[in-house]
């Protein structure tokens, strides 16, 4: 049974807890919600104390080469803007470069994010069949991405098609050829809630048909752009309707000024019930300078870090400990079969191995999990421990815990403390292990939901 946190703040006294309830919204771009009231002597740190990592690949999908196909569809509209020679852009990005590219990655750890447009440019269903490939060939490449990719990549719907705007009741694009029924465009723009979920249901239920799971979706171009607290509402009604996910997340937005890059946890609620409710924004920090969204403009690595490790966007962001997200579209990683935007991912990750040890890759879900248990999980410190009421579980769960107290820290899950193993520094960090630091110590926990305690047990 969940522990109500009125059974928590109560519980807390035995350890001389003071009660606090929640406090109010915060002013926020997107709605928050219900927040706990911060903890007095005690920080969430990053997970293990080190800077999440994340790579996400939007406009990939199953065989098809999204840009081939989508460019005589976006100039149908806009005619000026969209003059690439497309024809001379291969159809296929081959499974073999997605081999290739996977298992690297699985050697360097990368994690991440890849897209599979479940009706890539309205070319064919990943569900069913893809004109142009062999009803084998499609099925070997779900599981190529089921059996490769998965285990370290969350899989999102990028809408339905990409380009035009589907009609769910009968499966076909609508008739109207403008940019208000454009996925990329203005389709979005004064939808309820309701209308969005319908979208965003529909697309999600083709990868799950297809057996790929999702926890969270990816927004082409500009859609939810200006209907954003309902793309919000709507990621939450629908990965949670379709996929029963406890923590749906989303991607919009990528910023490379100033502006926080911090995930955003909105619309929480229900956290002192049985159904704590959450959507997780997703936020990247670089713009594609790999090789474009259409395989056309190479990158360069220097825009991410410099050789002399010290310039381009992404020590910006790890100094500041906020994820590190890139962002890429996967015909630029491609490169028409020149490989270019591999090229300098490859070259982007060995200068953040050479120039970091406090780095860790991470998917996307993961990072949305983090973050919502570092702003949801109520904390209350006393003078012979801390305790925490988490309305979802988390790895790793790493917190700084100020004061110098007797004895070493032990941990408690509700069957009885177990003591955590100490290690010399916050790079050793990893579950079940404690380190002291400047005034305090840091502790990092595998999270249960609901109700644990961090204690001291003197003279140990």
């Amino acid at each position: 049974m969940r522990t109500s946190r009125r059974q928590f703040l109560r519980a807390g006294a035995g350890l001389g807890l003071a009660a606090s309830g929640l406090s109010p919204a915060i002013a926020m771009p997107q709605e928050p919600g219900a927040r706990p009231r911060p903890a007095d002597g005690v920080r969430v740190l990053n997970p293990r104390a080190r800077v999440p990592l994340s790579f996400i690949i939007d406009d990939s999908t199953c065989l098809v080469n999204l840009a081939h196909f989508c460019i005589p569809q976006f100039a149908e509209v806009f005619p000026e803007n969209y003059t690439q020679d497309w024809r001379s852009l291969p159809r296929e990005i081959p499974d073999s470069f997605v081999r290739t590219f996977g298992e690297w990655c699985h050697e360097h750890g990368v994690k991440g994010k890849y897209s599979i447009v479940p009706y890539p440019a309205c070319v064919g269903w990943i569900d069913r069949e893809m004109p142009g490939w062999s009803r084998k060939e499609l099925e070997e490449s779900i599981d190529l991405v089921r059996t490769l990719m998965l285990p370290n990549w969350d899989i999102h719907p990028e809408m339905i098609s990409h380009t035009w705007v589907i009609n769910t009741k009968t499966g076909r694009p609508y008739e109207e050829r403008t940019e208000n029924y454009m996925e990329n465009w203005g389709w979005s723009v004064g939808r309820s809630v309701d209308e969005l979920a319908d979208y965003l249901s529909y697309a999600l239920r083709l990868l799950k048909n297809a057996g790929l799971p999702c926890e969270g979706v990816t927004t082409p171009g500009g859609f939810g752009s200006r209907a954003l607290p309902q793309l919000a509402q709507a990621t939450l009604e629908s990965v949670r309707d379709v996929f029963g996910a406890e923590i749906p997340h989303y991607f919009r937005h990528l910023y490379t000024d100033d502006r926080s890059v911090a995930p955003r946890v909105e619309f929480a609620s229900g956290l002192d019930g049985d159904d704590p409710r959450c959507v997780v924004s997703i936020i990247g920090c670089t713009g594609d300078w790999f090789g474009g969204w259409d395989g056309l403009t190479p990158g360069s690595v220097d825009q991410f870090i410099t050789e002399d490790l010290k310039g381009g966007r992404l020590p910006e962001v790890i100094a500041r400990g906020e994820p590190a997200i890139l962002v890429c579209h996967w015909p630029g990683i491609y490169y028409n079969g020149e490989q270019i935007g591999f090229s300098i991912f490859k070259e982007v990750v060995a200068r953040l191995e050479a120039g970091y040890d406090n780095l860790l890759w991470m998917k996307n879900s993961e990072i949305a999990r983090y973050w919502a248990a570092r702003e949801l999980t109520a904390i209350e410190a006393g003078p012979t421990g801390v305790c925490f009421l988490a309305p979802y579980a988390c790895p790793s769960f790493t917190v700084a815990i100020d004061g110098q107290r007797a004895g070493a820290p032990a941990f408690d899950r509700g069957g009885g403390a177990e003591p955590l193993r100490e290690v010399a520094g916050p790079l050793r960090l990893e579950s079940g292990t404690w380190c002291r630091a400047d005034g305090g110590v840091i502790v990092c926990i595998d999270l249960p939901h609901g109700r644990s305690a961090v204690s001291w047990r003197a003279g140990a």
